[in-house]
C-alpha cells in the first residue's frame, strides 16, 4: 500500500501469541460425538431435517432456514442422528439451545459434491447460492451469512474489498497459521468474491507481527492485482472499521455499515471456506481454531470439525486440570468464561483459552470512577465509555443511545485500562440488551395496536354497510308501499262504488270481513233463511249483491295477472284478497240460490249468463 493511515485510541496488550504457532496446524480428528447448534450464525436458527435415528453423510445438510437470513448446517461426518434436544452452546450467559448430536460410523464418507472447476462460467447468483448452501458465514465476527453481505445495495457499488488477516487480539492465531498454510486458498476464495463484486481495488491486511504470514501471503498473490498491507500491531486494528480506517483512511458512518462508503471486509477463514466451496464443492464443515493458555502442555493450532466439544480438543492439546483456572472462549479481550468443556465449536469459534490463576487472575473488586479519562483516551471508536457508563448503570438507555452507544465494538480496550477495575465493557453490553428487548416489546406492542386499530376499522366498516343495507330495505318497502296505495287508488278508480270514500272504505274493510267470517265459523253460527211465511227473502238485493261482488272478483283477478308480471312482492296480498272476494260470491251465490228455492224463482247460474 502506498499509503497508511491510524485510527484514534488503541492498546498494546501482550500477544502471547508465539505458543501457538511454534506447531504446524494439527488435525483434532473424529470425536465420539458431535453437537451442532442450529443456531451457529447471526439471522433466523436453522430447522433440523434430519430425525432420530437417520443416517447422515458427511457434508449432508441436517437443518436449513427456510424463511429470513441464514445458511444451513451441515454434518461434519458420516454416522447417525443420534438427538435433537437441547444442549449447552457458545453464549455468555451459558443458554442451552436446539443441537443435532450426532454419532460417527467411523467411516467419515462424503455425499455427493459438486465443484466448479471454472466458475465464470456460471451465474453471479449461481455462485453466491452455491456459497449460501455451503453454509459459510462471518469467521472472524459475528457469523453474518457471506451470501448476504456479498450482495450489496445497488446503489452502493463496492470499490475496495479486503481481507482482514489482522487478527490483533492476544493469544489468538487461527488466522495467522491458516495465512501461512493456505495460503493459495485464501487468494483463490478472494478471487471468487472479487469476479462477484467487481471492485476496483483489493487488500489483505495483516499486522506486521506476522512474517510469516505475510511472506506466504506475498507469494501466493504473485501475477494477481491483490495487494498486501502490513499494518502496525495495535489492538485493536483487526476490527473492521478500524482496519478499513487504516488502509482506507474512510471511516464508517455512525449506524452505517462498510457498503455505505464502498468498503467491503471478509475474514481469511471465510475466503479459504468460499474457495472450498466453489472449487472442491465442500460445505463449511470444520474450520482452525487456536487451542492455547498455560494450562496446556501442547498448545497449538488445529483444525476441527465443527460440533466438536471443547473437552475433545483440551485433551488433545494435554490439559493440566490441577492448573486450570478460568477457560476462556475467544481472546482475552472480547471472550468469555466457560461454564463447562462440553461447549462445541460452532463456525465462529476462533480459540479457547486454557488459564492459570496468575495468568488470567481474577478481576480486583470494582472501584469507584475517579474520572481519570484513561477509557476515553484508548476509545478507537471515539466514544464517551465514562458518561456511557453512568447512564447504562442508571438505566438511562435513552441517554446512552444518544451517546452512539451502538458505535461500541466491545473491544474492551476501556475495561483492560480503567484503574478502579470497571468492568465497563459488560455494562455497556447489557445495556445494548436491554435497548434490544425494549425495542422488541415496542415492536410487539405496535403490532399489536396494529391490529387492534384494523379490527376496530373493521367492524366500523361492517357496521356502516349494515346501516346502508338497512336503510336501503326501508327505502325499497317504502317505495312498495306506495307502489301498493297508487294500486289502490287505481282500483277505487275503477270500482263500482259511487263515492270514492265509500270505495276505500270497502277496501279497507276486505281484510276485516274475512276475520269477521273465520270467527263467525268457530262460533258455529250458520247463514240460515227466514221461512217465507215469516219473511219473503229480497232476492233483488240479493242478485246486485253477487253481480257487485263477481265484479270486484273479476277486477281483482285482473290486478293479480297485472301485480304478478310487475311486482312478484304484492302477489300474496292479492292472492289472499282474491280468495276473500272469492269467498263472498261463493257465499252470496249459496245465499241466493237458497232464497229463490224458497221463492220458486230460477237459479242464479241462469242470471250470470
Amino acid at each position: 500500500m502506498s499509503q497508511l493511515w491510524d485510527f484514534s485510541g488503541g492498546i498494546h496488550p501482550p500477544e502471547n501469541k508465539r505458543q501457538s504457532t511454534s506447531r504446524p496446524i494439527r488435525m483434532a480428528g473424529i470425536p465420539d460425538r458431535l453437537i451442532l447448534p442450529l443456531q451457529q450464525h447471526i439471522g433466523e436458527r436453522a430447522e433440523a431435517i434430519v430425525t432420530v435415528g437417520d443416517r447422515v453423510l458427511k457434508g449432508q445438510t441436517v437443518a436449513e432456514v427456510t424463511t429470513g437470513i441464514g445458511v444451513p448446517v451441515h454434518s461434519p461426518t458420516s454416522g447417525i442422528v443420534e438427538a435433537i434436544e437441547q444442549r449447552p452452546v457458545p453464549h455468555p450467559s451459558g443458554m442451552v439451545d436446539w443441537c443435532v448430536i450426532i454419532k460417527p460410523d467411523g467411516e467419515d464418507r462424503w455425499c455427493e459434491l459438486q465443484p466448479v472447476p471454472d466458475y465464470k462460467l456460471l451465474e453471479r447468483q449461481q455462485i453466491l447460492q452455491r456459497i449460501r448452501d455451503a453454509g459459510i458465514s462471518g469467521m472472524g465476527g459475528a457469523g453474518f451469512p457471506t451470501d448476504i453481505k456479498l450482495r450489496p445495495p445497488r446503489d452502493r457499488k463496492v470499490e475496495t474489498l479486503i481481507l482482514n488477516g489482522a487478527e490483533c487480539e492476544p493469544y489468538i492465531t487461527a488466522d495467522d497459521m491458516t495465512m501461512r498454510e493456505h495460503a493459495a486458498e485464501v487468494v483463490a476464495g478472494m478471487k471468487v468474491m472479487a469476479w462477484i463484486l467487481r471492485p476496483s481495488k483489493c487488500v489483505i491486511g495483516i499486522e506486521d507481527n506476522k512474517p510469516e504470514a505475510i511472506a506466504a501471503m506475498q507469494e501466493a498473490v504473485q501475477d494477481t492485482q491483490i495487494e498486501i498491507a502490513v499494518v502496525p500491531t495495535k489492538y485493536p486494528s483487526g476490527g473492521e472499521k478500524q482496519l478499513i480506517r487504516i488502509l482506507t483512511g474512510l471511516e464508517v458512518p455512525s449506524g452505517g455499515l462498510p457498503a455505505d462508503i464502498g468498503v467491503m471486509c471478509h475474514n481469511v477463514g471465510t475466503a479459504m471456506a468460499v474457495s472450498r466451496a466453489i472449487f472442491e464443492g465442500k460445505p463449511l464443515i470444520s474450520r482452525v481454531l487456536t487451542i492455547t493458555g498455560e494450562a496446556v502442555q501442547e498448545p497449538g493450532t488445529f483444525e476441527v470439525l465443527l460440533g466438536t466439544p471443547i473437552s475433545n480438543l483440551l485433551a488433545m492439546a494435554g490439559l493440566q486440570t490441577s492448573k486450570l483456572s478460568r477457560l476462556v472462549l475467544g481472546g482475552p479481550m472480547m471472550g468469555y468464561t466457560l461454564k463447562t468443556d462440553t461447549i462445541p465449536i460452532v463456525k465462529t469459534s476462533n480459540c479457547v483459552i486454557a488459564a492459570t490463576a496468575t495468568e488470567l487472575p481474577a478481576p480486583p473488586p470494582e472501584q469507584p470512577c475517579i474520572r481519570c479519562g484513561q477509557c476515553a483516551e484508548v476509545c478507537p471508536m471515539e466514544l464517551l465509555p465514562q458518561q456511557l457508563f453512568w447512564h447504562a448503570k442508571a438505566a438511562e438507555f435513552e441517554k446512552a443511545e444518544h451517546l452512539n452507544l451502538f458505535d461500541c465494538i466491545e473491544c474492551g480496550a476501556c475495561s483492560y485500562v480503567c484503574p478502579s477495575a470497571i468492568p465497563l465493557v459488560q455494562h455497556y453490553r447489557f445495556a445494548k440488551d436491554e435497548i434490544r428487548t425494549q425495542r422488541a416489546e415496542q415492536l410487539k406492542s405496535d403490532r399489536a395496536r396494529e391490529r387492534f386499530e384494523a379490527r376496530q376499522a373493521r367492524l366500523e366498516r361492517e357496521q356502516q354497510e349494515k346501516e346502508l343495507r338497512r336503510k336501503e330495505r326501508a327505502k325499497a318497502a317504502a317505495d312498495a308501499q306506495a307502489q301498493k296505495q297508487a294500486e289502490a287508488e287505481h282500483v277505487v278508480a275503477k270500482g263500482d262504488a259511487v263515492d270514492s270514500r265509500d270505495a276505500k272504505a270497502a277496501l279497507v274493510q276486505q281484510a276485516l270481513e274475512r276475520k269477521k267470517a273465520k270467527a263467525a265459523q268457530a262460533s258455529g253460527s250458520t247463514l240460515q233463511a227466514t221461512p217465507a211465511s215469516e219473511e219473503k227473502p229480497d232476492i233483488e238485493a240479493l242478485e246486485k249483491q253477487l253481480m257487485q261482488a263477481e265484479a270486484k272478483l273479476s277486477t281483482m283477478q285482473g290486478m293479480l295477472d297485472e301485480a304478478k308480471e310487475q311486482q312478484a312482492d304484492n302477489l300474496d296480498k292479492l292472492e289472499r284478497a282474491v280468495a276473500k272476494n272469492h269467498d263472498r260470491v261463493e257465499r252470496a251465490r249459496e245465499a241466493l240460490t237458497e232464497a229463490q228455492k224458497r221463492a220458486g224463482s230460477e237459479p242464479a247460474a241462469q242470471l250470470s249468463e
